[in-house]
Order: structure tokens, then C-alpha cells, then sequence
């Protein structure tokens, strides 16, 4: 069973496995707020889950400063986080931060600055703790003009492109597609071959009377996930960066004022993305980015894109998943110069997701939150954390030995985190994030139901996109 399963079995007892240097230290800086209960919120997620079941009862045990870390859904989460900081109640003492919305938090001056926090209070230091360790991930919550640190990583993971390493090195299976293609089955480096492959697998599923489709699709008609899985994962494949938003050319949208939103590229991605949603299985039109997990591992699908965060209980928990033993991971398909650009510098292949847990300034128990919040990123617990959830934030965490073997289960997943993570890239930098989602995503949905197709859909939206930042005095 993974590490995760183990973790919300064992509750407390897992958390009494750990081991964590300088215990005596934590004892002492922990004495002044004994007894107090911190309050956090984020959403439910294998990385957070192993912070509720498990890394709260160890602190508690430590400090004896109880943590109670409430996980919701995606836009409760959100929800209840910004009310609470807008009406500074001080109801969380942490709330989770992805890494696409922290700009808009710390323009809005939620946030502490974590960096200078801890400087002030060098008793509150512990010895093993340095933000050099951080991953590069870190850079995405850290001040764009003083670099200090606003969240503290807790998950990062790149959306990679799983594959079934049994149907593709079936001897049948792999007969079949050379029959019927001329080339041999592997796993797919263009869209032209994912699209060939995911074809011949719903066909071959139809064949066979099993279910067997082609590939996921990320593509719910009325839920923000698919508008992400859109501009964060495919479009960059097209060679669309930055959800075809030009932010140094006055943030132009649209083709004609020098965006590519509606560019022939864009309309590309959304016409290949949609006719591989219409080969995949009949709940992708109502898949977020949970259910595209879960259709993998039940074994409907030979291929697709999911998030990193899945990728371990994916592979190795038999009590959730039919295909353990039996993933591959790739990078996604690319059109030609996509991965050009992404050596470079000039854009970027695919998603790196991920999220921390920001210090509110209208929190009433800075200091014990900001022990909890170093605590996350401790060499010693990382190991254990990485195997649950999929997710590494410290440099250190790839050397240790749980982790060198759940690579191997998984194909290699952490090592092309490490290697290739540069290529991958978070949401772009924009503090009217949640703003443009939400103002271009009713357009979005009407393309996904077909009342508007996908050329007319997309200039719509750009034309949208260019009156919101105009609105929101972005575009002079």
C-alpha cells in the first residue's frame, strides 16, 4: 500500500515513526505557545492529506501546539481563505496557496513575508532549516522586486503524460498498430502520434468489448479545471505561452493587437483538444482534474495527461488503483519548436502546479505558525511526504532511498521532475488571475457545449479578455 494509505490507517501512530533532529530545540521553542491551536485550510489532496494525518500530530507531539488543518474542496478552499483575509476575522493561522493565485494575494498584501519573519525571531530558527534547500519551485512564491519568501512549498509536481506500459508492449496490441499505422507503438512525441494512438485504443476497446479509450480529457463543460487544463496544458504544447497574453506589449489578447489567444496556433490546440476529449470516455465531459486521475487508475484509458500529485498512488496503491506496475511517464506531445522555445527560456512545455501554505497577516498566532511552517520544510519528513504525495520541495528529498525506489515504480517520474522540471512553468504572473478566468470562462464553456464553435469562441475570448484588462486598468 502507498505511503498515504499507510498514513490515514495509522493516524497519529505513523506520525510517532518519524524522526526528527533536535527534538529538545522544538520542545523549547514551542513552550511559550503550548496549549494553542492553529487553524489552516486547503484544499484535499494527497500532499495536504499527509499534513493533516500525519505531520500535525507529530508537531503537536513535539511542541504541543495542536494543528487542526481543515481540507476542503478547490473552491471552498479559495473561498474561505479570501473571506478571511478580507474581513481580517483571523479565523486560518495557514491557508494553502497555489501556485497560479499567490500574486494576486500578495498585491492585496495578505501574506507575511516569511524570510523576514524568521530573521527577526532567530529563536524561532531551527538549526536544519534553510531556504537554499527549497527547490526551484520556491521562486514562485517569493516578492518579484525583494525575492523574500511568501509560502512555504508544501506540493510541486509537473502534469506529465502517463502512459499504460502494458498496452503499449502487448505483443497484440503492438501487431495491431503496426498493421494498421505503418510505425511502431511508443509512446507518442507529436500530437499527430498521441491522436493516432488514442484513436486505435478507443477503437481497439470498442473491438474488444472492454472499456478501453483512448485518452483523458480534462474537459468538465462548467468547471474551472477545464479552462486550465486548456491554457496551462495544452496550448503551450501549440506553442501558446502565457494563456496568449503579451503582458509586455500592453497585455494584448487578441492576433490583431499582438496577443495569441485567437492565434491560428491557439485555435489549433482547441480543435485537436477537443476531438481527442470526443474519443475519451464518457465522464471526461464532467472530468476535473480528480476524475482524470481516477479514470486512469481504473483502467480506462491507454494514455493521457495528469497531474504529478496522482502519479505515486496512480502507480503503487493497489487499494485505489487497477494499473499499479504498470505506468509509463513521457513528456507531453509537442508541436515543432515548442520544446526550442522551452530550452531557451522563451516558453515552456507543459504545467508545474504545486502550492504552499502562506502566514495571513490577520492570523492571531504568527509565531506558532511560522514554527509550523518551518517545520514543513525539514529534511527528515520529506521522504515519507514525497512517496504519499508525489511532491518534492527540497533538493535533498531526491537522494533519499523511498524516493529512489517510487521513481523507479513510476517510471521515472521524479527523475524527469528534476531534470526536465525547467521546462514546465506555473501559471504566468498575474495578479488578475481569478478576474480574466473568470470573465472569458462563460465563453470557454459555451465552445465545450458547442453552442459556439471553436474559431468564433476564441476571438470572442480574447476580444473579452483585452475589455476585462482594460477594465481593471491593465491595458492603457
Amino acid at each position: 500500500m502507498s505511503a498515504l494509505a499507510l498514513a490515514v490507517m495509522a493516524g497519529g501512530a505513523f506520525a510517532q515513526d518519524l524522526q526528527i533532529e533536535n527534538a529538545d530545540w522544538w520542545a523549547e521553542a514551542g513552550a511559550p505557545f503550548k496549549g494553542t491551536t492553529l487553524r489552516g485550510v486547503t484544499e484535499s489532496t494527497p500532499a495536504s492529506n499527509f499534513v493533516a494525518d500525519v505531520l500535525a500530530p507529530k508537531f503537536e507531539e513535539l511542541t504541543g501546539i495542536r494543528v487542526d488543518v481543515e481540507t476542503t474542496s478547490w473552491d471552498q478552499m479559495y473561498d474561505k481563505a479570501i473571506k478571511d483575509m478580507e474581513a481580517k476575522t483571523g479565523i486560518y493561522d495557514m491557508v494553502y496557496i497555489e501556485q497560479d493565485i499567490i500574486y494576486a494575494y500578495m498585491a492585496r498584501s495578505f501574506l507575511v513575508d516569511l524570510t523576514t519573519a524568521l530573521a527577526e525571531k532567530p529563536e524561532l530558527k531551527a538549526a536544519n532549516y534553510s531556504e537554499d534547500n527549497l527547490t526551484s519551485f520556491a521562486d514562485n512564491f517569493r516578492g518579484a522586486e525583494d525575492g523574500k519568501l511568501y509560502g512555504m512549498p508544501m506540493e510541486a509536481f509537473i502534469k506529465p503524460y502517463l502512459y499504460r506500459t502494458d498496452l503499449f508492449s502487448d505483443p497484440e496490441i503492438q501487431a495491431a498498430f503496426k498493421e494498421k499505422t505503418g510505425r511502431d507503438l511508443a509512446p507518442a512525441k507529436t500530437h499527430d502520434e498521441y491522436a493516432e494512438i488514442a484513436q486505435f485504443f478507443t477503437d481497439w476497446g470498442k473491438e474488444h468489448g472492454g472499456n478501453l479509450w483512448g485518452t483523458t480529457a480534462q474537459a468538465h463543460t462548467g468547471h474551472p479545471a477545464s479552462w486550465y487544463e486548456f491554457f496551462e496544458s495544452i496550448a503551450p504544447t501549440f506553442g501558446v505561452y502565457n494563456w496568449g497574453i503579451d503582458a509586455s506589449n500592453n497585455f494584448a489578447a487578441t492576433i490583431e493587437n499582438g496577443g495569441a489567444m485567437n492565434s491560428d496556433k491557439a485555435k489549433a490546440a482547441m480543435k485537436w483538444w477537443l476531438s481527442m476529449r470526443d474519443i475519451a470516455p464518457p465522464e471526461s465531459v464532467q472530468s476535473t482534474w480528480t476524475e482524470t486521475a481516477t479514470t486512469f487508475a481504473a483502467g480506462r484509458v491507454a494514455q493521457g495527461l495528469i497531474y504529478g500529485e496522482n502519479a505515486a498512488w496512480i502507480a503503487s496503491d493497489e487499494s485505489k488503483s487497477r494499473v499499479v506496475g504498470k505506468v509509463g511517464v513521457a513528456l507531453p506531445p509537442l508541436e515543432p519548436g515548442v520544446m526550442e522555445d522551452a530550452e531557451s527560456g522563451k516558453g515552456y512545455i507543459g504545467y508545474y502546479d504545486g502550492g504552499a501554505f502562506g502566514l495571513p497577516v490577520t492570523s492571531k498566532n504568527k509565531d506558532a505558525s511560522l514554527l509550523f511552517l518551518e517545520f514543513l520544510a525539514l529534511p527528515e519528513i520529506q521522504e515519507e511526504w514525497a512517496a504519499a504525495g508525489s511532491r518534492i520541495t527540497l533538493t535533498s528529498t531526491y537522494e533519499t532511498p523511498k524516493v529512489e525506489a517510487m521513481d523507479e515504480q513510476l517510471g521515472g517520474y521524479f527523475t524527469m521532475l528534476k531534470d526536465d522540471g525547467r521546462l514546465f512553468k506555473g501559471a504566468p504572473e498575474y495578479p488578475f488571475h481569478a478576474q480574466l478566468r473568470e470573465a472569458t470562462a462563460p465563453i470557454f464553456y459555451e465552445i465545450l457545449t458547442g453552442s459556439i464553435g471553436p474559431d468564433e469562441g476564441l476571438d470572442q475570448m480574447a476580444a473579452k479578455a483585452e475589455e476585462e484588462l482594460t477594465s481593471l486598468g491593465y491595458r492603457k
